[in-house]
């Protein structure tokens, strides 16, 4: 079964907690990478970023990123080589992201969008598969050239 990573701050610490169990419900393996209690005054970075660390070395499969809007989610996995994320609120996005960009790690807003949407948008992420075209390829071979630009 596949490995999924999940991390949240406070803003999307109750999304989380439930899609943690829906997702070992549906068997999946899930890894916690926090926060492991509520905090009003923690910060998604601290979660996120081991995420997205477990993301790029495929430690987990796929990540699930949370916070209040789901952009600083976003912006923070994106920073990790690697990682290729995207703030997801439509199903057409959450596989369409994968199938065409290879994207591994999703961010939903826990103060946006509600359990039902959110589990339906996680379960259509977590089905698809990257069709793997000639196109689709050379397009991330650039973005991971401009990554190892930037890093030097």
């Amino acid at each position: 079964m596949m490995r999924v990573g999940i991390a949240a701050d406070h803003g999307g610490f109750e999304l989380k907690v439930q899609l943690i169990a829906a997702l070992e419900t549906a068997g999946y393996e899930v890894t916690d990478f926090g926060a492991h209690k509520l905090a009003s005054g923690d910060d998604y970075p601290d979660f996120v970023v081991p995420l997205a660390r477990a993301v790029a070395r495929a430690e987990v499969t796929r990540g699930l990123a949370i916070c209040g809007s789901g952009v600083g989610a976003c912006v923070a996995a994106n920073k990790v080589p690697g990682v290729r994320a995207a703030l997801i609120v439509d199903s057409f996005s959450a596989h369409q992201g994968v199938e065409d960009d290879d994207m591994n790690l999703i961010s939903l807003g826990g103060r946006v969008i509600g359990q039902s949407l959110a589990w339906e948008l996680v379960q259509t992420f977590l089905n698809a598969r990257f069709k793997g075209a000639e196109r689709f390829k050379r397009r991330i071979e650039k973005m991971a050239e401009l990554e190892r630009k930037d890093t030097k």
